[in-house]
């Protein structure tokens, strides 16, 4: 049912401890029925596509019931759209009749209906719920449920459950569509264990961890540079070739020239880059083992495309710079250590299409000091900076302590003027939390270069929430506009021409490194001082 579902949502956003979140899902999965408790555990991970649902679909449903104003105002209080109308839509005039709503029942109403239907049937079950029930049809349709449950953890719930290996669940997990019927099948012992062989299923990454201050010996750790662009995941199994992202979402469609060109049999792991030149500095990625990438503003020119164009195709072509095997064949290689998954990864590369794949090179270094020199050098637009790997590391799943790291370039910095704020959303939801900040034009003229939301601490956030209250200007809907006094120092990782944006550049993942209440708003940088470090 869904009040059920409509509990467990409750439970888990009041719930911090993970292992309370765990047993709360696992309690919900034994407790609820097929297939209702399959389309919660595909919302959970992420896997519920309800096409017809759209955030712009729900708020133009609330606006025909509610006055637009009210709505807006109360959205901006509460800071999540699916609370604000679960709570503010209106009891209809004569009670509903009609057998309880499942969530069986609402996911295969909403699932096949047409964009031009969807809005009356949503109604209808909004009609037919409570509050609770409201907020969970509409986290649940929309994918968006913000409750601290990652895709890992509830698959973690889901292996606890049912006394299952979580990594043998994650193996065969993204073969297998929802609501699942054979895994649960599985974890109740009336069905067989799904098995990947026949299947291009994706295998979950394994990941580092920041080096942070620690120093390693070359000796055990060989050293990588650290691409900028999508990690995927390349499976050809059964005559099929399938591209996995990180978290496992299939993106075989926006990166076709890449599918067809892998026809061996087996599982590598790389970086799907897109081909073009480094555009600053004296030297380009060439120099840093492999050359050809482009930076991650081209490749953002192909990501979330279901369809591409021959134009796109041949102005962003896309290749895969490859770090690792998993499958080579049928033979499972994850249990070998590095050095032996490195020489058959090196043996494996003749089969492949030089056009489309290459091999991340290993950078090679007397000692950890000189390793340290030949980062410091590197500005590549492609290269985000180095990665260590433990020798004899074998290949696992996430992060496990001591065999991956990950060592970032330095980021850029600049000092920005804090031009608009807006509410943030879950827990800082009652705080302006998101900034737009801008830089000056050599005629005096305040133009946003970026928006960014982390970096600060909580007494940090709570300093700039009472400084946007305090110095409100105008207001555009949620979006408050202040005054211009404020400087704050970005870093950001790269940075890069726009045409979207007024100033000519967009940063790539800035955030805020501290605040400078130090320095007066017109000592903030220039444009033209950003523009010089485009790559």
């Amino acid at each position: 049912m869904m009040h059920a579902f409509a509990a467990l949502l409750d439970s888990l956003i009041y719930t911090r401890s993970r292992n309370a979140k765990l047993k709360l899902i696992a309690d919900y999965l034994h407790a609820t029925p097929d297939p209702d408790r399959g389309w919660a555990m595909a919302a959970l991970t992420g896997d519920l596509d309800l096409p017809a649902v759209k955030p712009a679909l729900i708020r133009a449903l609330m606006e025909s019931r509610v006055d637009p104003v009210l709505f807006r105002m109360s959205r901006e209080y509460v800071g999540d759209t699916a609370e604000t109308v679960a709570l503010l839509w209106p009891t209809p005039d004569q009670p509903v009749e009609a057998e309880p709503l499942t969530i069986t029942n609402a996911v295969e109403r909403l699932r096949h209906l047409s964009r031009s239907d969807a809005p009356a049937a949503l109604a209808a079950m909004l009609d037919r719920l409570d509050a609770e029930e409201r907020f969970a049809l509409l986290k649940m349709a929309t994918g968006s449920l913000r409750i601290g449950v990652s895709a890992r953890l509830a698959k973690t719930a889901f292996a606890q459950a049912f006394g299952l290996d979580v990594e043998a669940v994650e193996e065969v997990w993204h073969g297998i569509h929802p609501p699942y019927p054979t895994l649960f099948a599985w974890g109740q012992g009336t069905g067989e264990q799904p098995t990947p062989q026949d299947v291009p299923v994706f295998r979950p990454f394994m990941l580092a961890h920041p080096l942070e201050d620690l120093r390693v010996d070359l000796s055990d750790y060989a050293a990588e540079w650290k691409w900028d662009g999508i990690r995927v995941q390349i499976v050809h199994i059964a005559g099929e070739t399938r591209l996995y992202s990180r978290t496992g979402d299939d993106v075989t469609g926006s990166f076709p020239e890449v599918a067809s060109a892998f026809s061996t049999p087996g599982v590598v792991d790389g970086e799907l880059l897109v081909k073009g030149q480094f555009q600053g500095g004296a030297a380009g990625s060439e120099d840093y083992g492999g050359g050809g990438a482009a930076s991650f503003n081209a490749l953002q020119q192909r990501l979330g495309r279901k369809q591409v164009s021959g134009k796109m195709l041949e102005e962003y072509p896309a290749f895969v710079r490859l770090y690792d095997i998993l499958l080579d064949g049928t033979e499972d290689l994850r249990a070998l250590p590095w050095t032996e998954r490195r020489a058959r990864l090196e043996a494996f590369m003749p089969q492949l299409d030089p056009e489309r794949f290459d091999l991340s090179q290993v950078i090679e270094a007397d000692s950890f000091t000189e390793l340290e020199a030949i980062r410091a050098g590197a500005r590549d637009a492609a290269i985000e900076g180095m990665m260590l790997k433990r020798r004899d590391s074998p290949y696992v799943t996430g992060r496990r302590a001591g065999l991956w790291y990950k060592w970032k370039r330095d980021p850029l910095t600049a000092d920005c003027v804090m031009m608009y704020a807006q509410r943030g959303n879950g827990r800082r939801s009652s705080y302006y939390s998101d900034y737009t900040f801008g830089c000056w034009t050599e005629q005096g003229e305040l133009l946003p270069v970026g928006k960014a939301y982390q970096g600060i601490t909580d007494e940090e956030l709570r300093e700039l929430d009472r400084f946007v209250r305090n110095n409100t200007l105008n207001r555009f809907g949620p979006v408050r506009e202040v005054d211009k006094t404020l400087v704050l120092e970005i870093a950001f990782d790269s940075i890069h021409t726009s045409t979207r944006h007024k100033s000519g550049v967009a940063m790539r993942f800035p955030r805020i490194a501290r605040i400078r209440t130090d320095k007066p708003a017109a000592e903030a940088d220039r444009i033209d001082t950003l523009r010089r470090l485009v790559t």
